[in-house]
């Protein structure tokens, strides 16, 4: 007889991690994918949600933290895989950045590694592909650096040349990667810097 229908145990450390993201976080989705190195987590949290309506303060908030502790950029996972848009912010506070999670509703927070002791914990916030892009949508009109510009040519050209299927004719790889050299040629100009 097969076992058809019944749900497998999962390990005590995911169930922990699961109630104490629903009481600490409010998460009331799925955990994607947990990691555990050395009994620490070195994921905290992934969600597969669409990007909430921000409140009227916290997008300048957001947008701020980007411009000042932030980056929008493309990059890529693994060498033969097209860049995707991600924004991400660093911090030494994990408050500020569930902070960021709780209102955006999607992303993830990673612990990164300290190579001292003197050196503190630190933390990285991260949204890639569309819903960085829809929270894009409702920050760009409040940064002030060159993110900005990052920010609109993406709003601008990304969805157009970032087929769903993954699948690119010769000239949508074309314009894609005329893209991707425009989008990375924006960088912090010295007036950007004394702002």
């Amino acid at each position: 007889m097969k076992d058809e229908g019944i749900v497998q145990a999962i390990s005590k450390e995911v169930e922990q991690l699961s109630r104490r993201l629903h009481q600490k976080c409010g998460f009331s989705g799925e955990i994607q994918r947990a990691r555990f190195s050395s009994g620490r987590i070195r994921f905290i949290v992934e969600s597969k949600r669409a990007v909430n309506r921000l409140p009227v303060e916290c997008p300048a908030y957001i947008a701020g933290l980007i411009d000042g502790e932030g980056t929008i950029t493309l990059t890529r996972l693994h060498a033969n895989e097209n860049r995707r848009l991600v924004i991400s912010i660093a911090n030494t506070e994990f408050q500020l950045l569930e902070f960021v999670i709780n209102r955006v509703g999607a992303g993830k927070i990673t612990r990164k590694r300290t190579n001292s002791d003197r050196h503190t914990p630190s933390y990285c916030y991260s949204i890639t592909s569309r819903q960085a892009l829809a929270l894009l949508r409702q920050i760009s009109p409040f940064l002030q650096s060159y993110k900005r510009r990052r920010a609109d040519l993406a709003l601008e050209r990304y969805e157009l040349l970032t087929p769903r299927n993954g699948k690119y004719s010769v000239d949508r790889i074309s314009n894609r990667r005329r893209f991707e050299q425009d989008f990375l040629s924006v960088k912090a100009t010295r007036r950007d810097k004394a702002n």
